[in-house]
């Protein structure tokens, strides 16, 4: 299986992480301006953060999208006709939207900027995609509630509109995140981009009709009833039979996750897009923490979405260093978790040397000076190293 006619496209959070996901193989990345994207907690990008980030992607034959997709209320108007006349300007590839009213404003104001429907627009049938296309869109994101089969539908339905879906990482417990549960309990509204993952948290259930307010037993482990929480989405046995499907883009979820998580993740599916699945690269994807896996929809209505347990699951691989550079047999790394002079580490890179592991010899401190422990957090350490590694790599502990 070769998929490079496919897209890969990445979360992008911030700058360091933009660069992370072209370094490991990404075709194009999505990120957010500092106003009307859905992650408001991410760094995102201010305007001229934005045009570095398109300049450096364009620079690199790689595409940047840019997510739009609030809700739009009347005060909103002003501010996203500027924004949309900025992103045309930019040359960005394309912006992300939900919201009618904003596609309807984005056409008018800045017609050569290609427009991406959002999966909070929850597309799930062919008439509801065509009429998007009608209205001047581009591409379409997928409602994550849609099987192999509808999406093949609405391809055929469709041939000339592009199709994008999700392929991993978190997902919401409403449909396609359109939820109220953040806005009603801690006053933060889901769909301005402030979600604070309610769905987290554990739940009893009480009756209020009947005037006892009894409290109902749950089904439940020592940990609690974590009732409305969603597994985390893993199609990358299934890519092929997405692309079979219509799906010309492979989206992977996680602005607000870890630069580690995205390297490892971006990674895996550039490789498995490259040469096909196999058990070491779907094993990849447990190196870095999650919750368990899920293929949702895909394969019918009831997919298992639900997870039942508190915390994700721990990673099977520490993040420890990112490589800066090397020269001679001598690594410069940046340490993010502790490790000591004969420690044995791993490399994840998107070149030849992924995977291969070595013992640290010869460890000295940010002042050049031997020592046999390295503790300082984001201290710059040498050590010797068979490998020619390249700035971006990363080095991590096997547990």
């Amino acid at each position: 299986m070769c998929l490079q006619k496919c897209e890969l496209l990445a979360p992008a959070g911030s700058m360091e992480k933009l660069k992370i996901a072209i370094y490991y193989g990404a075709d194009a990345v999505y990120l957010g301006g500092k106003a009307f994207s859905l992650r408001s907690f991410a760094d995102n990008f201010s305007d001229e953060e934005l045009a570095e980030a398109i300049s450096y992607a364009h620079a690199h034959g790689k595409k940047v999208y840019v997510c739009a997709n609030i809700f739009a209320n009347n005060s909103d108007l002003p501010r996203l006709e500027a924004h949309f006349r900025l992103l045309e300007d930019l040359r960005a590839d394309g912006v992300l939207l939900s919201d009618a009213g904003a596609l309807r404003l984005c056409r008018r104001v800045a017609p050569r900027l290609p427009v991406h429907i959002s999966t909070q627009a929850n597309t799930l049938n062919a008439e509801a995609a065509a009429m998007y296309r009608d209205l001047g869109a581009a591409r379409v994101v997928l409602a994550r509630e849609l099987s192999l089969k509808e999406i093949a539908e609405i391809h055929a339905a469709l041939p000339e509109l592009e199709l994008e879906a999700f392929v991993h990482g978190a997902m919401c417990i409403a449909y396609s995140g359109r939820c109220l549960l953040s806005d009603y309990l801690d006053g933060r509204k889901s769909n301005r981009g402030e979600c604070v993952q309610a769905c987290r948290r554990q739940y009893r259930i009480q009756n209020g009709e009947s005037g006892t307010g009894e409290w109902y037993d749950v089904e439940e482990d020592g940990r609690g009833a974590y009732i409305l929480n969603s597994r985390d989405l893993n199609m990358s046995r299934h890519l092929s039979e997405l692309e079979k499907a219509g799906v010309c883009s492979f989206k992977i979820e996680g602005r607000m996750k870890s630069e580690y998580y995205l390297a490892t993740v971006v990674n895996a599916y550039r490789r498995i897009m490259d040469g096909g699945f196999s058990e070491e690269l779907g094993e990849e994807l447990n190196c870095a923490a999650r919750r368990s896996f899920t293929t949702a929809y895909a394969f019918g209505k009831d997919g298992g979405t639900e997870d039942y347990e508190n915390a994700p699951v721990a990673g099977k691989c520490t993040y420890i260093a990112n490589v800066c550079g090397s020269q001679d047999g001598i690594v410069l790394a940046e340490m993010r978790n502790r490790f000591r002079e004969g420690d044995l580490l791993e490399v994840l890179s998107p070149g030849e040397y992924f995977g291969k592991t070595f013992t640290v010899g010869e460890l000295r401190d940010p002042l050049g000076a031997p020592c046999e422990d390295a503790k300082l957090v984001q201290g710059k350490y040498t050590f010797a190293c068979p490998f020619p590694l390249r700035e971006g790599d990363i080095l991590r502990r096997r547990q």
